[in-house]
């Protein structure tokens, strides 16, 4: 058994592919992620609706429902073994995402448009939920400095995660503005149970958030993770949006044989 380890933005996979074998994914995902501390297992599996399927897990073994760090990194995967061209569609939990190589480490991914967007949903807290099924988040601005502050917030960013006004539980994002469409992002992740180095669709949920707040000057988000740079582009109709796409770096950091 073949595993890549691979990195997007930040955030880290262990992953492989699973067409044609019987796997136990919650076991892989436990096991594989312990060995290589990573945020994440996928898997690629057959698809009668896309190019192919991907299979997500947690650290902890929990499914879910997408990544976009993952599903950008998946699109690398499947290029560079062949599964798929440099256009592809992915399907996933929460719905069909399309993906496009722009140069040898650069992907872009369709993200999920919301099915739910709730700027106050616990006070200055929004909710959103990308897909449906939909990726929850919590979306808040945090005035001070965000990184530097990260340990000091910590604890009230896990009460968030597990906070009644969030049925499904909730990755928590906290961004900071450093530029007129520039910001940084913390994300405290359910699943990891912690700060990860980046969460694409939470960067999207920030976008959407924004956005629809009115407090972005036009429909690009440079968002700086502590593991990278994320762009999103929003696209929209009469103030609905029907496109966020999520594009940074992804990388092949090294492969395991069993």
């Amino acid at each position: 058994m073949t595993i890549h380890y691979m990195n997007g933005a930040g955030n880290d996979f262990m992953v492989m592919d699973a067409r044609g074998g019987q796997y136990d994914f919650e076991k892989l995902a436990i096991e594989l992620c312990k060995l290589a501390k990573a945020d994440g297992f996928m898997a690629v599996d057959h698809s009668d609706k896309a190019d192919f399927r991907l299979h997500f897990y947690n650290s902890d073994g929990t499914r879910g429902e997408m990544c976009g760090n993952g599903a950008r990194c998946i699109c690398r995967y499947a290029y560079e073994m062949g599964i798929a061209g440099d256009t592809m569609t992915v399907e996933t939990d929460a719905g069909l995402v399309p993906g496009w190589r722009i140069d040898e480490t650069q992907y872009r991914v369709k993200l999920n448009n919301p099915s739910i967007l709730d700027l106050s949903r616990k006070g200055p807290v929004a909710y959103v939920e990308l897909g449906n099924p939909g990726v929850p988040h919590a979306v808040a601005e945090y005035q001070g400095d965000l990184w530097a502050d990260a340990d000091c917030i910590w604890d009230h960013m896990k009460e968030l995660r597990w906070d009644k006004a969030f049925p499904k539980g909730a990755n928590v994002n906290f961004y900071q503005w450093i530029g007129d469409a520039e910001v940084r992002v913390l994300t405290f992740e359910r699943g990891v149970e912690d700060y990860t180095l980046a969460c694409g669709t939470g960067t999207g949920s920030v976008a959407a958030v924004i956005w629809k707040q009115g407090k972005l000057p036009g429909k690009y988000l440079t968002a700086h993770s502590r593991g990278g740079t994320l762009k999103v582009t929003i696209g929209e109709d009469e103030g609905i949006i029907h496109t966020l796409f999520l594009e940074g770096p992804t990388e092949i950091v090294r492969t395991y044989e069993f």
